[in-house]
Order: structure tokens, then sequence, then C-alpha cells
């Protein structure tokens, strides 16, 4: 069940985690509240994570993945108490119910993947919620890590004094910790590399007005709130240097599946000739998948776009197509960044060596 707790207790310039294990359940912040309120919730059930998932009280593609591999420790643990029938089989039933939370991401799936990986090599050790939770932990550290990873590899791209255009949030709000490409602008701001940021508002669902706006004011930098209309005239008027933003799945040839509106930025870069950069963990990149084509593509509730804060703005019976993604194709793209290195051009190459380490 959910259940609100105190005030949000973590507003911290850094240090700052959108999802933890305390206590035996999970605590995240309610961010379709933000920036108006900064509520803690609690969930004790797998499916009220996955209720959460759902309805956006916790997004962004390794954020999901973080409270998917909490879901599995959850279940694992409701399944243990229950003792009624088989672990795994159970487990694995729990896993499909997690991963269909949110089809895009492929984050979500590979975490549940590894937990049950995980399980099922433990077999019948008397153990195994713990070892489930610590792992659940574990994938949460390692995202931070390989955040902090790509914010040192992503700022050296970007141009000295430069304003940099992103798109959604992909802050910490949106990842285990630290951020992807809002930790590059955060690492490349505390170097005194960049002069500004421009974030757009992102329609419909406002990640950018309402987060992204947030971590930055929080974060103390320089920055902009703009509509999503605007990116092309601030480039034509020359005040955008680059532009980078995250990734819910990363195709094997580079094709790049993120926030709907993504491609639309990526034409303009190209049009204007600004640099235009991806930021994602390797746990992004799916391999499996030739093409964006082969991305599924997830559609919302057609109440994000007729509705504001639960007041309707559009007349009753009008048709609604609310796609929450939309595919860049890799020749838009200037590099990938990862943890392991920036990906480039041709990807079907770059991309595999970063998945395995090797990236030069």
């Amino acid at each position: 069940v959910e259940k609100p707790l105190a005030q949000a207790r973590a507003t911290e310039k850094t240090g700052f985690r959108p999802i933890r294990w305390v206590d035996g359940g999970v605590e995240l912040i309610d961010q379709t509240l933000l920036p108006l309120e900064e509520v803690w919730l609690r969930f004790d059930g797998y499916r009220d994570v996955v209720a959460a998932i759902r309805d956006m009280k916790i997004r962004g593609a390794p954020a999901i993945g973080v409270a998917g591999g909490y879901a599995i420790a959850l279940a694992g643990a409701e399944i243990a108490e229950r003792a009624d029938g088989d672990f795994m089989s159970q487990l694995e039933t729990a896993g499909s119910e997690i991963a269909a939370a949110r089809p895009t991401a492929v984050n979500l799936a590979w975490a549940v993947g590894r937990m049950l990986d995980l399980a099922a090599k433990l077999g019948s050790d008397p153990d195994i919620v713990t070892k489930l939770i610590s792992e659940a932990k574990r994938i949460q550290d390692e995202d931070e890590a390989a955040n902090v990873r790509m914010g040192e590899f992503g700022a050296a791209l970007l141009p000295e004094g430069g304003s940099i255009l992103t798109h959604c949030n992909t802050g910490a709000l949106a990842t285990g910790g630290f951020g992807t490409a809002l930790g590059v602008i955060r690492t490349a701001w505390s170097q005194g590399r960049i002069a500004h940021v421009y974030a757009t508002e992102t329609r419909p669902f406002m990640q950018g007005a309402r987060l992204t706006a947030w971590e930055l004011v929080n974060a103390g930098i320089d920055s902009t709130l703009i509509t999503d209309s605007s990116a092309g005239q601030l480039m034509r008027r020359g005040k955008v240097h680059a532009v980078i933003l995250g990734a819910d799945r990363i195709a094997a040839n580079g094709d790049i599946a993120n926030k709907i509106g993504t491609y639309s930025l990526a034409v303009l870069a190209r049009e204007h000739g600004i640099p235009f950069y991806v930021a994602a963990p390797t746990s992004t990149i799916d391999l499996s998948l030739p093409s964006g084509d082969d991305i599924p593509i997830e559609e919302r509730p057609a109440d994000e776009v007729t509705h504001i804060r639960g007041k309707r703005i559009a007349p009753v019976g009008i048709n609604v197509l609310n796609t929450a993604f939309d595919i860049t194709p890799h020749e838009f793209v200037t590099g990938i960044v990862t943890e392991n290195g920036v990906a480039r051009s041709p990807y079907s190459l770059s991309l595999k060596k970063a998945t395995e380490g090797t990236l030069g």
C-alpha cells in the first residue's frame, strides 16, 4: 500500500537519490507532485511499485530499472513468506508483471532479468531474499557510479563557454543517482565549462518544467525554461551550442528511442550544425534490436494531453494520440556517451565495444 512519508528528506544539491531501500521496503519521491510538493512514498508490496512505475511516480529509464530490481526483491520476500508453491515459478510470474509496467525503456526488463538470473543461480539458498535485496542495491550503486563516469566523458564534449539545450528529465530523479545527460551538464557546470542551460518544458507530462527545472535550480545552474516549440528559433539565433539528452532504449545501429520531441530537436540541430549528443548507460543499449523500427513505443493515456493537473483543456470528443517516445535515426547523433566512453559512428561497432567495456 502506498504510504506518504514526511516532506522530502533529500533536496540536497549533491548525493540525491529518488529511490531507496529502507527497513524492508521501497521509498521514493513522488515525481508527479514535483516541484510544488516534495513528498516521499513508501511501498511494501511489489505490485505497489509496479503501479508507481506505471503512474510515473517514478520515471526515467535507469530509475525504473532500479525500481524493478527492488520490486523483484519485494516479490521474493512476499513469496518466501507465503511459502505456498514453487518460489522460482512465482518470482518469474512477478517478474513478467514488473517488466510489463513500461515497455519502451529496456532498463526495466534488463534489471528484472538480472534479478531473475541471480535467483535461478541461488536456487534453494535460505538467504535468497537477503541476496536479492543486496543485488537490487548493487544495481542502484552501479548506476550512480556509471552516471558519474558519464559526466566526465560527456563534459569534455561540450563547447567551452557554450549554452546547452536538454530535453525531458535526465537528472538524479531519472536514475539511481546523479543523472545521465543532466549529470554531464552538472559536471560541465562544476568545471566552469558551460555558461547556460536551456530546458524544454517537455509536453505533455512536463518533465522539463517540473523536474529538470527543479534539479537545475537546486544545483545552482544558470538556466532557462523554454516551450518545446522555442528550440528552433533559439538555434537560428545562435543561442544553442550543443544538445544533450538521454535515451530509453538504443538499438544496435545507434537509433535512439527517447521522449517524444527528441527527433524534432535532432532534425533542428542537424539543420543548424549543432552537435547532438545522447548520454545513457550501457544497460540502455539493446543489441538484440537491429534498428529503432524494432523498439516498442508506449502510448500513454489521453487525459495526459486533454487535462492539466486534472483540469480539462481540450473539448470532449477530440481524438488524442499520445505516444510517449519517438525514434531518432543514428545519422542525426553526433555521439553516445556511456560509462565506458563515447561511442561514435559506425554505432554497430562502437556500441558493441561499449557494452563489452572495450571502447577506446
